[in-house]
């Protein structure tokens, strides 16, 4: 083996992979069996923390990069000029393995450019996986990505030896896609998404019947979407991220911001790269939708298209609804406590189980952990006092934000400065 080359090789496909945000905790409970190697069980991958804090990782590398397509927005399109290099089947084997016995990795993360056509190239992920767990007994983390336009028959033998399955959609709209992808059809990404959806279906089926049967994909199916590559609102980009949930049973849409790495006029000029504060607001509207009862049309419409970017989608939508608040925490049910700004999942828990006991004042509420810098604008409990008197909403976003400590504060200082 040419150590120098698989080292090349390892700096060109590690640095192509890092476009790919689609891969984190994963939930999948693949066990040690017959004394093999890694255990998958519980935890999650690629610099992802589990519940108990712990920071895990992966390989994640493409295959190749070399690509017979020609999108706009990709580093690796085939008339961009950047090194090619492509791996052996048995180079990832080996690279997975010696870098679980070092105690490196915990799992593999594979992608590809696509090369000679979407079969050959989703064979050779397939194989590599198929080593992997018949041949060296590895019992860790794989994660495959679907390669657009592969068959059913390549998608269904993927689910069999990999945990999560993903196929990037990359530009969240159909008009998009056509405009800066024009030799991809939106089909070749839903085609391998659709064949994954129903073969879990059916082996769950299957295995409330018979226990023996093998796990298919067992921690799903995932994509991701690039975010500000073609103009899309944000109503455009969840819009599109809640047709996939509802209809591929996604278990997670990643939102990945644009980096401009090309000159084309179809494309955001080189510089304006989309900032990490719209993609934190994306995810916060996903958790939204997912964990908090939130509908779509409640966050994004026609009258608000795009985000806030100077507070956080509940906070936006409470400012534009403050005719349901105040909430009494002592009575309202779980569904209205949610939807207090400040108050998560596991506050509204804590509220729930704690006012059995007792009627909750402030005191109480900050000891739960509940963020009254926020909150305490739209709620009441067993106190007199209560904050949000008079204020309009203008009033209310403006106090907040002097009071706010995020992160991506200084991204809106210069809203802040306008209530100094």
């Amino acid at each position: 083996m040419n150590f120098e080359r698989i080292r090349e090789k390892l700096n060109i496909l590690a640095d192509a992979a890092k476009y790919d945000v689609s891969c984190a905790s994963s939930g999948s409970d693949r066990t040690n069996k017959s004394q093999g190697l890694g255990n998958a069980s519980k935890m999650g991958i690629c610099h992802s923390y589990t519940e108990d804090g712990r920071c895990i990782s992966l390989l994640k590398i493409l295959l190749t990069n070399h690509c017979i397509f020609d999108c706009a927005y990709c580093v690796t399109r085939k008339s961009n000029d950047v090194q090619r290099a492509a791996f052996k089947i048995q180079e990832v084997v080996d690279l997975t393995i010696n870098f679980y016995r070092r105690n490196y990795i915990e799992g593999l993360f594979l992608s590809s450019g696509i090369f000679k056509n979407a079969d050959y190239t989703m064979e050779r992920l397939v194989t590599v996986a198929k080593k992997l767990r018949e041949e060296e007994n590895f019992n860790g983390y794989i994660h495959l990505k679907s390669i657009p336009g592969a068959s059913d028959e390549l998608m269904y033998e993927a689910g069999l030896y990999a945990d999560r399955l993903s196929v990037n959609i990359e530009v969240p709209t159909i008009s998009g896609l056509k405009l800066l992808a024009p030799d991809k059809k939106h089909e070749d990404f839903t085609k391998p998404m659709l064949k994954v959806k129903n073969e879990i279906v059916r082996y769950k089926a299957e295995r409330k019947i018979i226990k023996s049967t093998p796990k298919y994909a067992p921690a799903g199916q995932s994509t991701q979407m690039i975010v500000g590559a073609s103009g899309e609102t944000d109503k455009d980009i969840m819009y599109s991220a809640v047709h996939y949930y509802k209809n591929y049973q996604m278990r997670r849409v990643y939102y990945s911001g644009y980096v401009p790495v090309a000159d084309d006029m179809r494309l955001p000029a080189i510089g304006s790269q989309v900032t990490m504060l719209r993609e934190n607001r994306l995810y916060q509207t996903d958790w939204l939708l997912r964990f908090y009862g939130f509908a779509i049309n409640e966050i994004l419409n026609k009258e608000h298209p795009n985000l806030d970017m100077d507070v956080d989608p509940k906070l936006s939508w409470a400012l534009r609804n403050l005719h349901h608040f105040p909430v009494d925490v002592n009575s309202a049910d779980k569904a209205l406590l949610a939807r207090i700004p400040g108050i998560g999942m596991r506050s509204v828990d804590k509220i729930l189980k704690a006012r059995r006991f007792r009627k909750l004042n402030w005191d109480h509420l900050k000891k739960i952990g509940v963020a009254l810098n926020r909150a305490q604008y739209f709620m009441v409990c067993d106190s007199r006092h209560w904050e949000r008197r008079d204020l309009d909403a203008e009033k209310i976003k403006g106090m907040i934000l002097q009071t706010s400590t995020g992160k991506f504060r200084n991204q809106y200082s210069t809203q802040l400065s306008l209530f100094n």
